[in-house]
């Protein structure tokens, strides 16, 4: 059994250099390793914490661009809304335009109507006029070929001038 139990020099030396080791690890490379090891959990919680942050800056971000969007259809909606109104408007004022157009060529058609019919019946009044002047003319010398229908004619006609 000699293998399996080892002596006390390799007992003495094998403890002696792993004490040696440690103090030469940690005065040398347990300070720099944990140092490592506690940046990296540093950096690790700073990227995590980053991530949050961006993580909280995106959601406000998306919040804004919600309302931005949400202003701006409303915006585009008012807009349309004020263009339907203002095309509205000018299609009732050419309506009303049109209106007023068509009511003042009517009455000047009216008007020219009437003068025109006012003409004509002046007109057919001249001509009327002159031809019973005509007819009474030829009636008088007729008549007045003759001495005593003359005569009569003018008698009678002096006293309805007096009667009148």
């Amino acid at each position: 059994m000699e293998l399996v139990t080892p002596g006390i020099g390799l007992l003495f030396w094998t403890t002696l250099s792993f004490i040696i080791l440690l103090l030469l690890l940690g005065k040398f490379a347990w300070k720099p390793i944990i140092g490592a090891i506690n940046d990296r959990n540093k950096s690790i919680e700073d990227a995590l914490l980053a991530s949050e942050k961006t993580k909280e800056e995106m959601a406000l971000l998306k919040s804004d661009n919600e309302k931005i969007l949400a202003e701006a259809r409303k915006e585009r909606d008012n807009l349309l809304k004020d263009a339907r109104d203002m095309k509205d408007q000018l299609i009732a004022e050419a309506k009303t335009r049109a209106t007023e157009e068509a009511a003042k060529l009517l009455a000047s058609a009216k008007m020219n109507i009437e003068n025109e019919k006012n003409a004509a019946i002046t007109e057919i009044k001249k001509k009327v006029a002159e031809l019973s002047i005509e007819i009474a003319e030829k009636l008088l010398v007729k008549e007045l070929t003759d001495k005593k229908t003359s005569d009569d004619l003018i008698n009678k006609s002096l006293e309805n001038l007096k009667l009148n």
